[in-house]
């Protein structure tokens, strides 16, 4: 047995010595190396069944341990890797079949041998060794255990939540089409109102009962990844709901509306989108409504088994009905037998094959007098219109009686791609009204959509994600991503660079830019503005502003004044990263910070994780051969690592804002990337263009582009945990009250261990007058709620496959407030994949 446990030690230590020496090599830490070689004598003399390997391997520990307590502190999850293994070794040799071996040639050799080297005053020391190896082993494991102990990544505090107990009128978005306000038991738009603050008015789930949800129905949608479809194949949509019906969209672009007590179908539309395996998404986060002018033919349809049924406004809404009762009947293929006149309201849905749909509400018919047949296409005037290069994968924004449609543009797979153009259509015709090319900022007036030589820029900047918009004012706001190639900024023009990442006010009536504040200069890392930007009228010491506020994948949180564009919360100006260029390239002097800001600290050595001081090692290796000044690290030829990385510290899901006290909620994730430029001439027969991450070819460029996250040998994360968190901040001030790790390891581990590390996550929150927050976003399949004041868990339930999705929440027929999350997975970020939509109420 101890030359079983010797043998095993030593492969362990070969590694560590010849790593440790190339670290050493580095400039990294000597440690490595020195573990390395007390292991291979510890094993050699183990071996030999020599007693000194005992006190050899005790020195050995207590240096780890100190080693250990001087770079990571008393956190356990950053000693756990440093001391783990060791620790093992440690316990293999006091087992009684390797330690008696060392006993029974320690009494043979003294009694035998009487002029022997080994005394008996050596004799009755030598348990001495066994009894220092035990201490060392204890001390060692009462210290790592002891650190569980210890909360040493989170920040604990509290948020202002009085101005709830006042009696204030609080501002919650644009009114509707007609001209009404949404319910307080609706959802509308994407964000329940276009101020996108995704904060409900309800209050019968509170702090004190939230715990009591219980699922009340759920379905599956029959949508459900294939073998053909694209990697990031996912569910991301939250639910409309209006009048008692949601209506939400699936991956494919079915529409569905399911009624809001039971969750029955009412309707399904298929658009048969083809399958491209040229898309880098095969999503979709929401639809979009229009709730038309005349109010009585625009009352959503209703579940019915056998006969048709009514539904009235005033049990939906709480209030007062405006129209009159609305009788239709039950689905019988995509039709409705007596529904009254088709397409007064409407819903629109954006697919991945560049169309969009404008769908009765009733019904899900196409809305013929909408475009051709009830749709658009998209790729009209586009310079190049190579298949699955542009779509939408977020739901237009509806102000007034205009439509504005935005899309993406594939990262990195051609120089030459479609334009990342903003239009606005007429929401009853399709009439295109205006665009807005950040590459020809100026030039806004309507193309002839049927004159093929008129064309937008080619790849100039798009907006992917969702926009929010202000009636009042007349503006609609855009976050702005950047032009591809991303991480090559010599096919940029001035437009381009001065409107890409950041987010842009166009005037609603004309598509004029009034502002725009940016966020990174000359961006070369796709640092795109990834979040819906939030409305509200903030409480600030210079009075009430109206504000925006959007987070940005590096983690500030800018916090604007929405009619000006001047920051409320201070912007500075901070020296960047020079170095590592390639010819031709340049990086800005200075990028901009926010006086709020999630960003982590820049990244160090003594940061890398591992399972074991093995893998541990190898990510100290690589962070020591790649490029690394801090964030905006020039991409590079030899590799940069990125971080904040591309995956963001924020990303789609964004924020929720409580507009009565001017607070938000989130969840930052921090995940390091790495990034490399290939020469073309080098690149071989490497495949490319299989979606966002892994090698990106940029025909037409000089280089292509290798992304992807920063990973240990065993697939995880370089650098130590937590990876995510939520946190609670006050918008008027910058302050943040508590940053907690979010999440356990249970759906990313081969062993299913509830170890909260603080996972990843892609999705968003949302929080409701009753002090609570909801969201299930981590890569694990679970659904939680917090309390908005502190961030405490205060419900947690699992789910069957993640819920990388909004939730949202409504009143039902009965004035019960339920919560819906969609369920479906995430195919590029690894978690269960389904087709799943629950629904939560309060047990009675």
């Amino acid at each position: 047995m101890e030359k079983f446990v010797a043998i095993i030690m030593a492969v362990f230590a070969a590694p560590l010595l010849i790593g440790g020496a190339y670290l050493l090599s580095l400039g990294g830490s000597p440690y490595y190396l020195f573990a390395g070689i007390v292991m291979l004598a510890t094993a050699f003399l183990l071996f030999k069944k020599h007693w000194s390997a005992y006190g050899l391997y005790a020195i050995f520990i207590v240096a780890t341990i100190a080693w250990a307590l001087w770079e990571s502190g008393f956190y356990w999850w950053a000693l756990a890797p440093r001391v783990g293994f060791p620790l093992i070794f440690g316990l293999l040799m006091l087992l009684p079949w390797v330690s008696n071996k060392m006993r029974g040639q320690r009494a043979q050799v003294a009694t035998s041998t009487a002029n022997s080297a080994i005394t008996p005053n050596t004799v009755k020391k030598n348990p001495l060794y066994y009894w220092g190896l035990l201490a060392s082993v204890v001390v060692g494991a009462l210290l790592s255990f002891g650190s569980l102990a210890n909360n040493a990544t989170d920040k604990l505090g509290e948020l202002d939540l009085s101005a709830s107990d006042k009696d204030t009128s609080t501002n919650l978005g644009d009114s509707l089409s007609t001209g009404e306000q949404t319910p307080d038991g609706e959802w509308s738009a994407y964000g329940r109102t276009d101020y996108g603050q995704r904060y409900s008015p309800l209050t019968q789930i509170t702090t004190d009962n939230v715990k009591d949800l219980e699922l009340a129905w759920q379905i599956q949608t029959g949508d459900v990844k294939g073998p053909n479809d694209v990697g990031e194949t996912t569910y991301q949509a939250t639910p409309l709901k209006i009048g008692n019906a949601l209506y939400l969209c699936t991956p494919h672009n079915w529409v569905m509306a399911l009624d809001a007590d039971s969750g029955e179908t009412l309707w399904k539309f298929d658009p048969k989108v083809e399958k491209n395996l040229q898309r880098q998404h095969q999503t979709c986060r929401g639809v979009s409504y229009y709730a038309g002018q005349s109010g009585t033919d625009s009352t959503p349809p209703v579940a019915n088994n056998e006969t048709s049924s009514t539904i009235s406004n005033a049990a939906v809404s709480n209030q007062p009905a405006a129209t009159s009762d609305m009788i239709v009947q039950k689905i019988a293929g995509n039709t409705f037998e007596n529904a009254s006149k088709q397409c007064d309201a409407k819903i629109f849905i954006p697919t991945s094959d560049a169309k969009l749909y404008a769908l009765d509400p009733n019904t899900g018919q196409r809305c013929q007098d909408f475009g051709e047949d009830g749709a658009l296409d998209l790729m009209h005037n586009m310079p190049f219109t190579q298949a699955g290069y542009y779509y939408s994968t977020s739901p237009p924004i509806v102000v007034g009686n205009t439509i504005v449609v935005a899309g993406a543009v594939n990262d990195n797979y051609d120089v030459n791609s479609p334009s990342g153009v903003i239009r606005a259509y007429d929401v009853n015709t399709g009439e295109l009204l205006w665009n807005w090319d950040s590459g020809d900022p100026d030039n806004t007036a309507p193309f002839d959509v049927n004159d093929p030589t008129q064309t937008y820029k080619t790849s100039s900047p798009n907006s992917w994600a969702i926009a929010s918009a202000d009636e009042e004012l007349g503006l609609v706001y855009f976050p702005m991503g950047n032009r591809t190639p991303d991480q090559l900024g010599s096919y940029r023009n001035a437009a381009e660079e001065k409107y890409a990442t950041s987010v842009v006010a166009l005037d609603i009536n004309t598509g004029e830019a009034r502002w725009v504040q940016q966020f990174v200069h000359h961006d070369l890392w796709d640092m795109d503005t990834p979040a819906q930007p939030t409305l509200l009228d903030l409480d600030t010491a210079d009075g009430v502003q109206p504000a925006l506020v959007v987070p940005t994948k590096q983690g500030d949180v800018y916090v604007l004044n929405r009619a000006t564009g001047e920051p409320i919360v201070p912007i500075k100006e901070r020296d960047a990263p020079q170095g590592y260029l390639i010819a031709g390239e340049h990086a800005a002097p200075t990028q901009p910070y926010s006086g709020l800001s999630f960003e982590p600290p820049m990244l160090k050595e003594k940061d890398m994780w591992g399972a074991s001081l093995i893998d541990q090692m190898m990510c100290r290796i690589e962070f020591n051969q790649l490029n690394y000044d801090g964030r905006y690290t020039p991409p590079s030829t030899n590799g940069s690592i990125v971080y904040p990385g591309n995956f963001g510290t924020f990303n789609w899901g964004g924020i929720a804002v409580d507009p009565e006290n001017g607070v938000m909620f989130g969840m930052p994730t921090y995940l390091a990337f790495t990034s490399k430029l290939i020469p073309k001439e080098t690149l071989g027969d490497v495949e490319t263009n299989k979606g966002e991450q892994g090698v990106n070819a940029n025909e037409g460029a000089d280089y292509a582009v290798e992304m992807g996250p920063f990973l240990s040998p065993l697939g995880v994360p370089c650098q130590q945990p937590p990876w995510g968190t939520i946190a609670g901040a006050d918008l008027a001030t910058g302050e943040i009250a508590y940053q907690r790790k979010n999440g356990t390891v249970q759906d990313l581990s081969p062993i299913p261990l509830k170890l909260e590390l603080g996972v990843p996550g892609i999705g968003g929150p949302i929080i409701t007058k009753g002090g609570v927050a909801l969201l299930s976003a981590a890569t694990e399949n679970n659904f939680r709620a917090y309390d908005l004041k502190n961030g405490d868990v205060l419900w947690n339930v699992r789910i069957p496959a993640g819920g990388q999705a909004t939730p949202m929440t409504y009143l039902n027929s009965k004035g019960e407030q339920m919560v819906v999350l969609v369920a479906g997975g995430h195919g590029s970020v690894g978690t269960t994949i389904g087709d799943y939509v629950m629904a939560y109420k309060l047990a009675k």
